[in-house]
């Protein structure tokens, strides 16, 4: 991440550029995933507006293609949507750390709600004070959903066109770009080093064995090492977690 000075304006408001341009990459890898999803799902036989709506008002990446893909094997809704839920689970924990950053109003708190995905708080986190961790968790709540649901949409459209879209292999974008947001945090804060590396471990370990999105889940298991006095550290120094 850039160092504060580069990153505020001089009345002390955090520089909207920088952010942008940092979170961009993330913005890159969700429009050819999301692609990738819309494609996927018309080419299995869905409506085109299915993926589009699901995308819309579900906005979770694993959690949409785990549903997508019960659907496609034959199961019914209920199922779908239980499969979305319980890989979903894990938004509870990451909502704890950013819920001091969505500012006041229901309106707020429920639009910040809806934008709370592993991009983008590990982004807002990586941020050093409280001004910037809110205006980086906004620019890239905001951008990333709106990228994401243009690539549904245009994979949707363009339906069995774009070939076999698993062989580009850019899903690897996201694992990078999380890596490299976790770091800052890491280095600072020696206490987090344990439970990340037990939390990466138990992930790895679950990946070739579970959907997408519970190796994720599992990794939460790793928490404990750390205790509630590490959500608060991974929240600011000083920042309070509710």
């Amino acid at each position: 991440m850039r160092s504060p000075h580069r990153t505020t304006s001089g009345s002390g408001t955090p520089s909207l550029g920088p952010l942008v341009r940092d979170s961009s990459l993330v913005w890159v890898a969700s429009g050819v995933v999301g692609l990738s999803f819309g494609a996927i799902s018309v080419a299995g036989g869905l409506p085109v507006w299915v993926p589009v709506v699901m995308s819309l008002l579900v906005y979770a990446g694993s959690a949409q293609f785990s549903a997508v893909g019960v659907l496609l094997a034959g199961g019914g809704p209920f199922a779908a949507a239980a499969t979305g839920l319980l890989l979903n689970t894990r938004t509870a924990a990451f909502s704890l750390a950013v819920a001091d950053l969505l500012g006041p109003g229901r309106a707020a708190r429920f639009l910040g709600a809806h934008l709370v995905t592993d991009e983008t708080v590990a982004f807002a986190l990586a941020q050093p004070d409280p001004a910037r961790r809110r205006a980086a968790f906004w620019v890239s709540g905001l951008g990333l959903f709106a990228v994401w649901n243009a690539g549904v949409a245009a994979g949707a459209l363009a339906g069995t066109a774009l070939g076999d879209t698993a062989a580009y292999g850019l899903d690897a974008a996201f694992p990078a770009v999380l890596v490299a947001l976790v770091l800052p945090a890491l280095r600072e804060d020696t206490r987090l080093r344990r439970p990340a590396a037990l939390g990466a471990l138990l992930a790895l370990a679950a990946t070739p064995f579970v959907p997408a999105g519970l190796p994720v889940l599992l990794a939460l298991a790793a928490l404990p090492l750390y205790g509630a006095h590490g959500l608060n550290g991974l929240n600011g120094k000083g920042g309070a977690v509710r």
